[in-house]
């Protein structure tokens, strides 16, 4: 089973026991099979092998919405409500998502687009999404730099075969 698929069928289970809960009115002394406040997933989330630490999205705490999309595609891509608008309500953050024709995997999308940028909001320079930018441009600024010093070395490699063609010349 994919990680996706356990994860989703654990939500369930827990929903399914918050259900219970509620409509048997357990006291609150009886213990439950699992806990929905306490519930921690280590597991990480389908495509995100890098990314444990991403905060879960509890869907009571959201606000979806399907919008017309814009853009190139025609008719297809305008006349259908499948651009996907996700607003966190706790803290206000806004995710728009209309990379696909598939409102399911605009859905998909925007989730995890919404869990990296909590993470950011929550964590800030802490996180795993900003640590891997800043890994990334560092990488990039040690490309550049090496591609620098590598030119600079051809071009001192240049002028040093020139002066020595010079000196050749001269002593014929």
């Amino acid at each position: 089973m994919t990680s996706s698929i356990l994860y989703n069928f654990v939500l369930s289970l827990a929903r399914a026991q918050a259900l219970s809960v509620r409509q048997w009115n357990l006291s609150s002394s009886a213990k439950t099979f699992l806990e929905v406040e306490h519930t921690c997933l280590l597991m990480p989330i389908a495509g995100k092998k890098g990314f444990p630490d991403l905060p879960v999205v509890v869907e009571d705490e959201l606000d979806e919405q399907f919008v017309r999309g814009r853009g190139p595609g025609g008719q297809a891509t305008n006349k259908t409500s499948n651009c996907v608008v996700l607003k966190h309500i706790p803290s206000g953050i806004v995710v728009k998502c209309h990379q696909t024709r598939s409102v399911d995997q605009n859905r998909k999308i925007a989730r995890t687009i919404l869990q990296e940028k909590l993470d950011v909001h929550y964590k800030g320079e802490n996180s795993e999404i900003m640590k891997q930018k800043q890994e990334q441009q560092w990488k990039k600024q040690e490309k550049k730099r090496k591609a620098k010093d590598n030119l600079e070395r051809k071009r001192q490699f240049k002028d040093i075969l020139e002066v020595s063609s010079d000196v050749t010349e001269v002593k014929k």
